[in-house]
């Protein structure tokens, strides 16, 4: 059983795939960090001094009661939020990893060659249209004679 488990992890779909979920997980942090480190504060600079990571919306008190000056500080009270600005935040993050992958595959799809289209196995019967194999003789719906 050992051994079974040894070959399927070996095999070239499980180990390419491990490789692709460990590279997809070091890129979602670069896009994390990049959205809320470099992108977000500027954005909320521009819309006067806003941090999204801390837009929340109260729906109780927590053992302190409120307004609390940060999510942090919601979270410490135990207070019910709905975070509105995190969501903006991986909103954002999905919206670049999304178009990070497009112009990925596309860049591979301009680089792969495109295949030469199969060459023909069949043709039209010219006087029922049918398709029919190359090399016959007859067609064998209605019997015609081809030339």
């Amino acid at each position: 059983m050992i051994k079974e488990f040894r070959d399927f992890i070996m095999r070239g779909n499980v180990v390419d795939m491990a490789v692709g979920i460990i590279i997809g997980v070091a890129f979602g942090a670069i896009i994390k960090s990049l959205v809320e480190d470099i992108l977000m504060p500027p954005i909320g600079l521009l819309l006067g001094q806003v941090d999204f990571s801390n837009l929340f919306l109260q729906l109780q008190d927590g053992a302190v009661a409120g307004p609390y000056a940060s999510l942090a500080a919601a979270k410490t009270a135990g207070a019910v939020t709905i975070n509105y600005g995190l969501f903006l935040n991986a909103l954002v993050s999905f919206v670049i990893v999304g178009f990070s992958v497009f112009m990925l595959i596309r860049t591979l799809n301009r680089l792969t060659p495109a295949e030469p289209p199969a060459a023909a196995t069949s043709k039209d019967c010219p006087h029922c249209i049918t398709a029919i194999p190359l090399a016959a003789t007859r067609c064998p719906h209605c019997t015609s004679q081809l030339s």
